[in-house]
């Protein structure tokens, strides 16, 4: 599968807001999403390898061009019943997906097609839904897509990738003049805002969280309302990407075109990889791009904006 970039004529801008959405099925009737610039490709099942002491939702591993990638029946990642241990897996397809620096396969029962839509179409699931896999919903064609956390499977699937800390630590200079002032963290993901928030503790960093960019806006210019300038309560924006409603792009453009949010280092922190994302991150205005998910790299990345910040 070939990844787009935006064609002739059509500006990073416009190509910041648009979501191309991998749809597939994992029975017969819900249709799922997943962010095409998560996909690698996609595949029949091939021949699976057990793991002794694998968590049960990954159903082997396939090699693929010298690589072991860790497949994942996606139907019991969400709670739902798998598919039969002995069924035909060369039925089902496989959509090998890159995020948070690692490869995956994700077990489905069909691959549909490909919708291109705006970040402003995706609305946070509806409250009651009782699905914390599920972090955003659309609807096309009458049908209701749900956006899948894949944060979260990975983490549940490999969870050795909670354990790791930071060692990192801010020195007492840097406390000091930081005062009352706390990290704002916007995430739509409840295991990414656990990572990043664990990270902060570690760090002995002082924040609060904000589940969507439109929270988190909210809170922006309610803040930056009732003072001088923003940098005086909220020094540094550690943002997703990926969320519902508004996405980490426009939350930067919001915040740079806002003349009381002067001096606001944004740091946005993506599953996504790659020199396109971290292009459209810089057009927007943020100060960096760092991928998820290295405790290490977050804490030294979130000590440089504060540095930054506070050395004026």
């Amino acid at each position: 599968m070939t990844r787009h970039a935006a064609t002739p004529g059509q500006s990073k801008h416009s190509a910041a807001h648009r979501l191309e959405l991998l749809l597939f099925r994992l029975d017969n009737q819900q249709l799922f999403g997943i962010n095409i610039l998560k996909v690698k490709e996609i595949i029949a099942c091939p021949h699976l390898t057990q793991i002794p002491q694998a968590s049960p939702v990954v159903r082997g591993v396939a090699e693929l061009r010298d690589r072991a990638i860790p497949i994942i029946d996606l139907t019991m990642a969400i709670g739902r019943r798998g598919i039969e241990q002995h069924a035909d897996l060369t039925r089902y397809k496989v959509i090998i997906a890159e995020f948070n620096r690692h490869t995956r396969g994700f077990l489905v029962s069909a691959v549909e097609r490909i919708i291109v839509k705006q970040w402003q179409d995706i609305l946070p699931p509806p409250r009651g839904a009782g699905n914390s896999y599920i972090t955003g919903v659309i609807r096309q064609d009458d049908a209701l897509i749900q956006i899948l956390d894949v944060e979260r499977i990975l983490g549940e699937s490999s969870p050795g990738n909670e354990e790791t800390v930071s060692n990192a630590h801010i020195e007492p200079e840097l406390k000091a003049r930081l005062g009352n002032r706390l990290v704002l963290v916007v995430d739509d993901s409840a295991i990414a805002r656990t990572q990043t928030t664990r990270t902060l503790d570690d760090t002995g960093i002082p924040y609060f969280v904000a589940r969507d960019g439109r929270q988190a806006l909210d809170i922006i210019e309610a803040t930056a309302a009732d003072c001088a300038t923003l940098s005086e309560r909220i020094p540094l924006v550690l943002s997703d990407i990926e969320m519902p409603e508004m996405d980490g792009y426009q939350l930067t453009r919001e915040i740079r075109s806002n003349p009381h949010c002067g001096g606001v280092y944004v740091l946005l922190h993506t599953s996504l990889d790659g020199e396109v994302n971290a292009e459209l991150a810089r057009q927007a205005g943020a100060n960096k791009t760092l991928t998820k998910f290295v405790p290490e790299l977050l804490a030294d990345e979130v000590l440089n904006g504060l540095r930054t910040v506070l050395a004026h």
